[in-house]
């Protein structure tokens, strides 16, 4: 007589890794019966197992995994399982009649007690094992553009509109404190990991009363505003006209002629140089078309001892009235003047920097300008623009008086963790701005935080449902921005090892919506492919949707150290007014007074807001969310070809190695990326080598040297007129004013080293994927 076993845990063809607990195992039943004495009985062989209710488990490899009763697993191999197999061998036993009909039935009440005992234990089974294991994820693919698209319906303008007036209500208070009462709308709204970081740095503020600007020849004092100077108290205080001002400019007073140097530019300082000495007299220049801090770099190597700076009115759109308004500038390059290229923490050394240049520099209002080149109140004749001129005839003699005071004061942060699932290591930095210790820089901070609280919102609640992006998410809300991007520089600076080693992407919601004619997308050369996708996959009304007009220009904000120092692509949306002037190009460096820009003006219905957070959100959860990275390599070959046409120098071997690039980034694109993409021949090793090498496309194309104002990022240009490498055109600029080459020398040695060791790190890229799949063959 042999006894076996009949255990609920042997697996059919579905087998499943949730049945393999221990309070699974402990309910395993074991059944035994004399299988061969049954089998003697002829009248048995017309018994099957398919009498029996079964019990199929599904795939657990399906997401949406079926936890039914368990099926009874059949008899061990014996003689039992060789009926089932073996038609002539139930058939020979069917031809025989049975021995009685009262054992037969006999026989069929204890088949039937013997299945519905199986039965009732599958039942018993089942439901512990849909107790105790976890839950099926959800049937749709976790990040699919679905799931995108369920997170981006929940910004609604009007939700944004609610958040921007509600910031607009906090007073003027202390930077701590709006970062305080930014960090609470953050938690209210779900984000639960926030952090307020504090840093003390050096600031540039106004002194006790304006600064002036003194006509000698009739002796007029006026404020940079255009208004005559008053001792009334209550003007003096002004706000507007306190902190119509340089950060960081020298201090003093300077009688001197006034030399119009129009835009600055090296064909202006040499056309000026040729008849006329400028050694310590004041510059009349108009803010535009390249740099200020380059200009003003420029004519303080030329000798000027000071500099009067205006917007000419014919450089700015038809919409916007701000002649009569004056604006302060920074002349702070970035972070802390005080400890330049490292952390303000406790116990930093902290450098005497009371100013940044040997210039006094003085913004002043288009409606002052045209009092000091003597011109008519309107300039504008049939329809077409004068720009401001000095006339050639005639000395202008001004006296400027400038004084502000640097002092240490606290600059707070905001930084939100949103933690990734996959790659919680691997951050998406999305950053935006608060005001500042100032009136001065529009409403744009509260814009762009109205915008980023509203993505968080989004994001929390679909995080609530059990969604998490692959990679971390970092929201940060940065302070000091208008002082020379001082909040994001000291973070950066605080936190560099981990920032090099992790981040991946900066996306920026630096002062959203400028204007309401034009988007202007921003994106570095590896994201302007998914940049112009997003665009199409948020334009609801296709035939209306805007030209993909993506580029790769200097841009303002807080992306500057993420670009210029740790090499990081990075995007930016933004509405813009049409453009007037070709020389309209680097006004944003300027900024107006709260009144002279009014955002609901802009953008009544906050529609251009919801446009705005929704493509951030999309590039957002695209980087954060996606296997590999979307990130195109061959697109910044293509960028550094394009930025060689026609080049004035065309140095055969930059030529050379730039074709070289492009070569390897499409073998690189074509042998990696595409089976990478391809679910699959996705191999998890793979994939994370894939991403690191992406992920550091763009480190190689710093120079470690650029002119003031000029991006360290080759991959940039100055703006949309140029597609030139905006170091190379500098330093033949240079050659023309110095008639030296040695400039342009070794600015090609600097494109040269950038674009090879790019092209070495493409192939050594290629290279380790090449002997990783060598070894596994």
């Amino acid at each position: 007589m042999a006894y076996h076993k009949v255990n609920a845990d042997q697996r059919a063809q579905g087998h499943s890794p949730y049945l393999d607990s221990d309070e699974l195992q402990a309910t395993a039943l074991e059944l035994e019966w004399d299988m061969e004495k049954e089998l003697e009985e002829p009248g048995f062989d017309h018994f099957r197992l398919d009498g029996a209710v079964q019990h199929h488990l599904g795939n657990s490899q399906s997401p949406d995994l079926d936890l039914e009763p368990i099926q009874a697993s059949s008899s061990p191999k014996g003689r039992f399982q060789r009926l089932q197999e073996d038609p002539e061998y139930i058939s020979h036993y069917m031809r025989q009649a049975p021995k009685s009909n009262h054992c037969s039935f006999l026989r069929i009440l204890k088949v039937f007690c013997t299945a519905l005992i199986l039965f009732i234990f599958g039942i018993v089974i089942g439901y512990y094992a849909h107790e105790k294991c976890p839950s099926p994820p959800e049937s749709q693919e976790p990040n699919s553009p679905h799931i995108y698209s369920e997170i981006l319906k929940e910004i609604k303008a009007e939700n944004i509109q609610q958040i921007y007036r509600d910031l607009l209500q906090f007073p003027r208070e202390d930077d701590g404190d709006i970062a305080m009462k930014i960090l609470a709308q953050w938690r209210s709204r779900g984000l639960e990991d926030v952090r307020l970081v504090n840093y003390s740095v050096l600031l540039d503020l106004p002194g006790p009363s304006s600064n002036t600007v003194t006509l000698k020849s009739s002796g007029e004092c006026f404020y940079p505003s255009g208004q005559q100077c008053s001792r009334d108290p209550k003007t003096l205080l002004s706000e507007d006209l306190l902190y119509s001002y340089a950060a960081y400019s020298a201090k003093g007073a300077l009688e001197a002629e006034l030399v119009d140097v129009q835009y600055g530019t090296m064909e202006d300082l040499i056309r000026i140089q040729a008849f006329t000495n400028v050694t310590k007299k004041i510059a009349l220049l108009k803010l535009g078309q390249s740099p200020l801090l380059y200009k003003l770099s420029l004519l303080e190597d030329a000798g000027f001892g000071g500099v009067l700076l205006y917007v000419d009115p014919c450089d700015l759109p038809k919409t916007t009235d701000l002649a009569d308004k004056a604006f302060m500038v920074s002349l702070n390059s970035g972070g802390d003047p005080s400890t330049p290229g490292y952390a303000s923490i406790d116990g930093s050394y902290r450098q005497n920097r009371l100013n940044l240049t040997t210039l006094l520099v003085q913004p002043i209002s288009a409606v002052l300008a045209r009092k000091l080149v003597s011109l008519p109140e309107d300039n504008v004749q049939k329809d077409r623009c004068i720009p401001l001129q000095l006339p050639l005839t005639g000395q202008k003699i001004v006296n400027l008086n400038i004084q502000s005071v640097t002092t240490y004061k606290t600059i707070s942060n905001v930084i939100g963790y949103f933690k990734g699932a996959v790659f919680p290591d691997r951050y998406v930095i999305v950053g935006s701005h608060h005001s500042s210790l100032n009136p001065y820089g529009g409403q744009g901070w509260a814009s762009s935080t109205a915008v980023i609280t509203a993505l968080i919102q989004a994001v929390t609640l679909k995080a609530k449902k059990g969604w998490r992006p692959d990679r971390s998410v970092v929201f940060c809300s940065w302070g000091g921005t208008a002082f020379g991007n001082i909040g994001s520089y000291e973070w950066a600076e605080d936190l560099k090892g981990v920032l090099q080693r992790n981040v991946v992407a900066y996306v920026s919601l630096h002062n959203p919506v400028r204007g309401n004619s034009t988007l202007h997308p921003v994106a570095s050369p590896s994201l302007q492919q998914l940049a112009a996708e997003s665009q199409s996959f948020s334009c609801v009304e296709k035939t209306r949707c805007p030209a993909s007009n993506v580029s790769s220009v200097q841009i303002q904000g807080d992306s500057d150290y993420f670009i210029n120092h740790l090499g990081v692509p990075a995007a930016q949306f933004s509405y813009e007014d049409i453009k007037t002037s070709e020389n309209s190009s680097f006004l944003s460096e300027a900024l107006f007074p709260v009144h002279a820009t009014k955002t609901e003006e802009l953008d009544p219905s906050f529609r251009l807001h919801e446009t705005i957070a929704k493509l951030t959100g999309q590039v957002t959860l695209k980087i954060a969310s996606e296997p590999v990275l979307p990130f195109n390599a061959l697109d910044i070959a293509l960028e550094v070809q394009n930025s060689l046409k026609g080049d004035e120098i065309g140095v055969p071997q930059l030529l050379e190695v730039a074709s070289h690039l492009r070569d390897t980034a499409e073998l690189f694109q074509s042998d990696e990326m595409r089976p990478a993409n391809d679910p699959k021949e996705r191999a998890p090793v793979r994939v994370r080598m894939l991403n690191d090498v992406l992920q550091s496309l763009e480190k190689s194309f710093l120079v470690h040297r650029a002119p003031p104002g000029l991006y360290r990022n080759i991959l940039y240009r100055l703006d949309e007129r140029t597609s030139q490498f905006s170091v190379l055109l500098e330093a033949l600029e240079h050659c023309k004013l110095h008639q030296s080459n040695e400039t342009i020398q070794a600015a090609l040695s600097e494109v040269l080293n950038s674009v090879n060791s790019a092209q070495v790190y493409f192939k050594a890229g290629l290279d380790v994927f090449e002997t990783t799949l060598a070894g596994k063959k």
